[in-house]
């Protein structure tokens, strides 16, 4: 039965998706390579081509590179801190250094000094289309100074390039210019100009900032002064005596909040111990647990006695009976012991409060004697905190004054020696060879892109491509075998008398455009065309063995897919090899088959069947191969031509066929247009489906034989008809030219 379990067709890369492992993958990548290999290549080589034509007419430009360091290390004579305060050189430093040296004071300065402006490379003069363009734009208006260097600005600006290198304090300045002399010179300009920008703020800088110190020292001192002074006059007015940095009132309320966290942990110590004993003291048989009465021998040997005891009343109960006078005795003893034993613990118990009683005292004592501190303490606060306002406010106007000084005394220093932290370790030099464009990147990156866009031409080609191509294809999307690959015939070389071998003027010529196919293999025996021919007989003669297999009918989905072809040359075949055969043209609609062979004939099929005329009188026999044709006759007037088919007369004819002929074979009309095949399953012993290689879609093959489970039931297998060798090599190669070329050749044909 039909497979349809698929809803599309995808070449072979289905086993890949199902498998999904990295070597069917790659394999699947391969074989969709192998099979757009052409229109890769032609992708690729555009591409090359594209690159190759660019680097010709491109024209070549030169960079030059200087190199310039940030320089953290000071020289040894001026190592001070800079007036304006030294910002620490790290990673955001130098990239402000480097949008400096990108900035259009640096550039403006290089275009002033190098005469840029009047440079033809600047002014869009340097021929060129871009250039030309330009002229005829601004042709009778002369332009400004102003726009001038605007427009050299831009241009500077394009082909200079600023970066830094890595996370070095290393900054590369570039510049590209279609003459190597002048990239260099501009590029050494740059880094020159940037260095005299940076000595010349610094100066400016040093110079204005001296000038603001000296007025600001006079009124420094002068405030340092009078708070010193303040400063003394308050200790003086409120007796404040400093020892070592803090007050004496602050030395002693520290040390009674010291004896007063320890006197309260005391207390809470002895309160525990108290309440400890109470609990102990309220249970039946007081558990003396605590460490005074673990301690205490008098407990100890109590609760001895009292275990003893307690053993021994067990005993004589479990004996005699808990009423006997012995262990009542013994209880009565318990009970004297665990009276001394809780009056032990009462006594310690007293001792534990009194413990507790002289804890809260002290306690109490000491809160009173920080509350005396706290109160004296109280009274020199504002005028502490006044004091240290006061030494606060003195501290800082000195710490002013003193820096100021010296940043004074510095910028006097700077001023007579400005530095910058920036050098140039490596000039820029004339460059010898070009850096745009690079011919080996453009090269590569024209190869790499024209794979890409041929791979993705390919995938594209892989997925729209819904047509059948190879056997495994038929066998997947299907459900049947396919049987034979039928190369596609060019124009046939063959004798120049061939119609004179067909019958006496039946089989002619006229309105065939191609009589010689239908007689091809038995004009080129040795042909792969004509081997291919053979897989289908061998086909039909190996399911003999199963069933009954003599009618046979050939047809396809759609017209013009080489089914009479098929057909004809197949029945040539059968009777070139001694068997008896009869070619019917069943294509009511259209008969080719017999417009082609026999297109004089004006009996038939059609006649036949009705009975007008005898089967004998109605058939061409090919005098070389004995086959026996059955052209349709007139049908054209014909309206319901199933009905036809279906007629009991055609199964008559049929079984007589059967019986006077060993091959009986039907060329019948295409499924999709007509549905005159349908009707023949009842008599035809096999179909022979013909599909044309590369062109015929998947879906529709795949919905006409869906709707028609009767054919598919007798479906002997599928023939790829027109196959392009050359490129079936590339999707099967085991069915390519390359396996017969050398056999056929030896014979002359080789399709």
């Amino acid at each position: 039965m039909l497979q349809v379990n698929k809803p599309t067709s995808e070449i072979n890369r289905d086993f890949a998706e199902a498998d999904g492992s990295p070597s069917q993958t790659l394999t699947s990548y391969l074989e969709i390579v192998r099979r757009q290999f052409p229109t890769m290549v032609a992708i690729v080589s555009a591409c090359v081509i594209l690159a190759l034509l660019y680097l010709f007419t491109a024209a070549p430009q030169f960079t030059s590179t200087a190199s310039m360091v940030i320089d953290t290390r000071k020289v040894q004579l001026f190592q001070q801190q800079s007036v304006l305060g030294d910002i620490a050189v790290d990673s955001a430093t130098v990239e402000t250094q480097v949008e400096i040296l990108k900035s259009e004071n640096i550039s403006l300065a290089v275009i002033r000094d190098l005469h840029l402006i009047d440079d033809p490379e600047f002014t869009g003069a340097g021929g060129g289309l871009i250039g030309a363009v330009a002229g005829l734009l601004s042709a009778g208006h002369a332009s400004s100074e102003f726009e001038q260097t605007r427009k050299a600005l831009g241009l500077f600006e394009k082909n200079r390039t600023v970066k830094r290198l890595g996370l070095t304090y290393v900054m590369e300045i570039a510049y590209t210019s279609k003459d190597p002399a002048k990239a260099a010179r501009i590029a050494n300009a740059i880094a020159d100009a940037y260095i005299v920008d940076q000595l010349e703020a610094k100066y400016q800088a040093t110079r204005r900032a001296s000038v603001w110190l000296q007025d600001r020292i006079k009124e420094l001192r002068t405030q340092a002064s009078a708070a010193q002074k303040a400063v003394v006059d308050f200790k003086t007015a409120n007796n404040i005596v400093d020892t070592g940095g803090r007050l004496m009132n602050e030395q002693q309320l520290a040390e009674v909040n010291s004896q007063l966290i320890m006197a309260h942990a005391a207390t809470a110590e002895a309160k525990a111990r108290m309440d400890r004993i109470s609990d102990i003291l309220k249970q039946e048989i007081p558990d003396a647990s605590v460490a005074d009465a673990l301690k205490n021998d008098t407990i100890v040997k109590l609760r001895g006695q009292y275990v003893d005891m307690a053993s021994k009343e067990s005993i004589w109960a479990m004996k005699y009976g808990s009423d006997h006078l012995a262990a009542v005795n013994l209880r009565r003893q318990m009970a004297e012991i665990k009276k001394n034993i809780i009056d032990e613990l009462k006594r310690i118990q007293e001792s534990y409060k009194s413990d507790y009683d002289i804890a809260v005292t002290r306690e109490e004592s000491i809160k009173s004697s920080l509350a005396n501190a706290v109160s004296e303490s109280q009274l020199t606060n504002q005028a502490q905190i006044q004091l240290r306002e006061l030494e606060s406010n003195a501290q800082s106007y000195q710490a002013m004054y003193d820096n100021f000084l010296q940043r004074y005394m510095e910028s006097v220093q700077q001023q007579s020696f400005p530095i910058t932290e920036a050098r140039v370790i490596s000039a820029a030099t004339t460059p010898l060879v070009k850096s745009y464009p690079k011919s080996l990147i453009v090269l590569a990156a024209s190869l790499f892109g024209g794979l890409m866009l041929a791979f993705g031409a390919a995938m594209a080609r892989e997925l729209t491509d819904k047509v059948f191509r190879t056997t495994s294809q038929v066998e997947e999307q299907l459900g049947a075998n396919c049987i034979a690959i039928l190369p596609a015939l060019g124009a046939v070389s063959t004798a120049a008398g061939l119609s004179e071998k067909m019958l006496g003027g039946k089989l002619g010529r006229k309105n065939n455009p191609e009589p010689d196919l239908l007689r091809y293999v038995v004009n080129n025996p040795l042909s792969r065309f004509s081997e291919a021919v053979r897989s289908v007989k061998v086909a039909v003669d190996l399911n003999s063995i199963v069933r009954e297999n003599r009618v046979l009918a050939t047809t396809s989905t759609l017209p013009n897919e080489g089914k009479s072809t098929l057909s004809t040359n197949l029945a040539q075949l059968m009777a070139h090899g001694g068997a008896r055969v009869i070619l019917v043209d069943a294509d009511l609609r259209n008969p080719s088959l017999s417009r082609a062979l026999v297109p004089d004939a004006n009996i038939g099929l059609v006649d036949v069947v009705a009975q007008k005329v005898r089967l004998e009188d109605a058939l061409v026999v090919d005098p070389e191969t004995k086959l026996s044709i059955l052209p349709a006759g007139t049908t054209s007037k014909l309206l319901h031509t199933n009905e036809i088919l279906a007629s009991k007369a055609m199964h008559a004819l049929v079984t007589q066929l059967r019986s006077q002929f060993d091959y009986v074979v039907l060329d019948m009309p295409p499924m999709a247009p007509v549905v005159d095949v349908r009707v023949t399953s009842s008599f035809v012993d096999s179909y022979v489906f013909v599909v044309e290689w590369g062109r015929t879609k998947i879906d529709v093959v795949r919905h006409n034989l869906r709707g028609s489970p009767e054919l598919q039931d007798k479906l002997l297998g599928v023939v790829l008809n027109k196959a392009d060798t050359k490129a079936l090599a590339r999707y099967e190669s085991y069915h390519g030219r390359y396996y017969y070329q050398k056999y056929y050749a030896r014979y002359g044909y080789l399709e």
